[in-house]
């Protein structure tokens, strides 16, 4: 991976806004959006899978499979708002993007959005690594790989890995809660990102998601129910320069996450 972006093409951004656009929805994607959804999803997982066995997935390969994971949910009636993308867009070097955890759409989605515009990796769960097809995507994007099963070697590796990569001028994306959940609890929501960009001396960029309208599965988590009656949210809060032990700096990625929830919780539902 490079230190700069090559040229992705970005979402079509107006006053640094992206809203999905209203579409004719088919009566097949109306009547069964999840499997409308997931035909498509897999068709652009296999090809990218394909390609990043033989080598040759670069991060522009990643950002259109990232649109067109986005244009699968849009094209079943998911409507997408993102803002706030002017705080990382001409912000100069990398940044650790930290943000809440809903679902599997902010995995597959986020790059398309982040990619144009700054080299970008995720920390994820070992368990992602393993999956068929899909970890030769993940593998070639270089992420930090945790178990979830020893907290201190986690952290260990994320500090010691993550550093490496930002040096490099590549961003960071991390989810810091425990699990995947509709609703946000700061007791399980650890400081490990301000962590991580105190440690290499890069900003924290605050990001809240809501994504529910990609449920989690009862079987297989990440293959949840679509649900296009869900509006879908991403808002990147502004840079923070850690001081100290970062402790308040913490304090306001948790606020923005929080007071964004807070806020769509009356616009999350379509009539």
């Amino acid at each position: 991976m490079s230190e700069t972006p090559q040229n992705i093409q970005p979402l079509p951004f107006r006053k640094g806004l992206y809203r999905t656009e209203p579409r004719r929805i088919s009566l097949f994607a109306r009547a069964l959006p999840s499997v409308r959804f997931y035909l498509d999803m897999i068709r652009t997982v296999l090809r990218a899978g394909r390609k990043a066995k033989r080598g040759e997935y670069n991060d522009t390969d990643w950002a259109e499979s990232s649109r067109e994971i986005l244009d699968a949910l849009e094209r079943v009636g998911v409507r997408l708002e993102i803002t706030g993308i002017e705080n990382f867009r001409a912000l100069e070097g990398p940044c650790v993007f930290v943000a809440n955890h809903m679902s599997t759409f902010e995995t597959f989605v986020l790059p398309v959005v982040i990619a144009p515009f700054k080299r970008v990796t995720f920390v994820v769960k070992e368990s992602l690594v393993k999956y068929p097809v899909f970890k030769h995507v993940l593998i070639s994007r270089d992420p930090v790989v945790v178990t979830r099963e020893n907290p201190r070697e986690d952290l260990t590796r994320v500090l010691r890995q993550g550093t490496e990569r930002l040096k490099k001028g590549i961003s960071m994306v991390i989810f810091p809660q425990t699990t995947r959940t509709d609703g946000f609890d700061p007791r399980q929501f650890n400081s490990i990102g301000v962590k991580l960009a105190r440690r290499a001396e890069v900003p924290v960029i605050p990001i809240a998601l809501k994504t529910d309208a990609w449920g989690c599965g009862r079987f297989i988590k990440d293959f949840g129910k679509i649900d296009p009656s869900k509006r879908a949210f991403f808002a990147f809060g502004e840079p923070l320069w850690i001081k100290e032990r970062g402790v308040e700096e913490h304090r306001m990625v948790m606020d923005f996450i929080k007071t964004r929830l807070d806020e769509w919780k009356g616009e999350g539902t379509l009539s």
